[in-house]
């Protein structure tokens, strides 16, 4: 009697691609085996975490046409449903029983709780006689490969990127093929995918069409993509990226955030352009933010507070931020009287993306000029992000809210009539997306005391809501330095 072939399972999370997975890679080595991929439908779990249905979108169509990709190759697609992480390890451990699944493979997560659902799962397994293999596949760098001398975390961006450049140069980027097709013997059947999930559509902002259009799914669109943006785009980025009427920026973070291209493509297309990891200001400038998202992650695991809601810099939680519903409500919805601010949140509600530097806007005027507590601000981006992802995310807004990781204090306060003047100085953005400002003289749209009929007017003073701000941080007795506007 011929003995049953190897059965191994890729449990699928933040890397819903066939090419470059490391945990894929490793679980299809031999083309003798057999490979069942799966994905984990968790509707609870994604409210809780607030994911936005425009990102669970892109995912589900991710699924289906990774579903006939795998197909091809001999390997089945399987999407299971269950509640939330609480209900994941009997989910899989049942079903890879009943599969006879020898083997799990997953890359690692690094979330306090998507870690301590990975340990259930592995316990869950493990009783069952199934062995668990995790992987490193979500940084270009793992978590704690980067360290201080004296192997302590960095919690300053630029002495971490010093050193994760030179770790860089010396390793350099080695792509993983896609799995070879499976051995006749080791094929398998696909099975249907099951019905939309009706989640998927709870609270979806952004049509159905645009959605199509603005983020395509598919391994094919995304390094279209990516290849589109190295060629035409990347020598000129660091002088186009803050221009939010510009394709200046790559449009990737989608693709990144669902793991439907990997950093390291990324990376490997920066270097080949540029024939060297470091060398062009305007790749080095892209690089960096590649290396920004891995810093993020490294600070998500050296300090898992950031995960439970709390401060970075822990002093800052005891700010008596303002609660006031009606700002929330305003700067949620677009009608702030800030035509940049505005312009930048209707975005958001309206393509489920938000330019980087229109993020930094209005993220600090959330903070400094509302005064608002950042978490409810992260917690709005979380729900209408399809690039949406907890570590970028967080560190984002606390940069914003001058309560995370920075080497600039409380002092940097935006002035947003000087920030739309300067990468808006036309308005075309701001009339794109506020078009009761679309007949608004340009210099109308950049002076604060400027009428402008039909549109609200501002509901707070800037000067008068940055001195609160400065005052509110320094009464903590943090330290201060000169003023920084911009």
């Amino acid at each position: 009697m011929t003995a049953a072939l190897p059965h191994h399972l890729v449990w699928l999370r933040q890397d819903l691609r066939l090419a470059d997975n490391t945990a894929l890679a490793a679980a299809a080595r031999d083309p003798s085996c057999r490979v069942s991929l799966v994905y984990l439908v968790t509707p609870r779990q994604w409210q809780a975490h607030d994911v936005a249905p425009v990102r669970l979108d892109l995912e589900w169509r991710q699924l289906q046409s990774l579903h006939a990709d795998a197909g091809a190759l001999g390997m089945r697609l399987v999407v299971l449903t269950c509640d939330d992480f609480a209900a994941a390890p009997a989910t899989l451990s049942d079903w890879a029983a009943r599969e006879g699944i020898t083997a799990l493979h997953a890359n690692r997560q690094y979330e306090i709780n998507e870690q301590a659902r990975d340990r259930a799962t592995e316990t869950a397994l493990t009783a069952r006689n199934i062995p668990c293999h995790w992987h490193e596949d979500l940084c270009l760098m793992p978590p704690g490969s980067v360290l201080t001398g004296q192997r302590q975390p960095y919690t300053v961006f630029s002495p971490f990127k010093r050193n994760w450049l030179q770790q860089m140069a010396q390793r350099g980027v080695q792509l993983l093929p896609a799995p070879a097709p499976r051995s006749p013997e080791a094929r398998q059947a696909t099975i249907a995918l099951p019905p939309r999930p009706a989640i998927l559509d709870q609270g979806q902002t952004v049509p159905e069409a645009l959605r199509h259009e603005l983020w395509p799914a598919g391994e094919a669109a995304a390094h279209a993509r990516l290849q589109a943006f190295t060629e035409r785009d990347l020598d000129f980025y660091k002088r186009q990226r803050d221009l939010p009427t510009v394709s200046g920026t790559s449009t990737l973070s989608p693709y990144l955030a669902a793991g439907i291209l990997s950093p390291r493509q990324c990376l490997a297309a920066a270097w080949q352009h540029q024939g060297a990891l470091e060398g062009r200001l305007d790749v080095d400038t892209w690089i960096s933010e590649l290396i920004w998202r891995d810093f993020y992650k490294h600070i998500l695991v050296a300090f898992p507070h950031v995960c439970r809601h709390r401060a970075f810099k822990r002093e800052t939680d005891a700010l008596a931020w303002r609660s006031d519903p009606a700002l929330l409500a305003a700067w949620q919805e677009g009608r702030t009287g800030f035509p940049i601010v505005d312009a930048a949140q209707r975005q958001l509600l309206a393509t489920g993306w938000m330019h980087n530097r229109l993020r930094m806007i209005t993220a600090m005027f959330f903070t400094k000029d509302l005064f608002l507590d950042w978490r409810l601000g992260e917690r709005h981006f979380m729900r209408h992000l399809v690039d949406g992802d907890l570590a970028a995310n967080n560190g984002g807004w606390q940069w914003s809210a001058s309560t995370g990781n920075d080497a600039a204090p409380y002092f940097r306060v935006f002035n947003p009539w000087l920030q739309g003047e300067k990468f808006d100085p036309d308005g075309d953005f701001i009339r794109r997306f506020v078009p009761e400002l679309a007949r608004c003289p340009t210099k109308a749209l950049h002076d604060p005391k400027a009428p402008r009929p039909g549109y609200p007017r501002p509901i707070v003073d800037h000067a008068s809501a940055k001195a609160h701000a400065v005052a509110s941080f320094k009464a903590l007795g943090l330290a201060s330095s000169d003023d920084q506007t911009g």
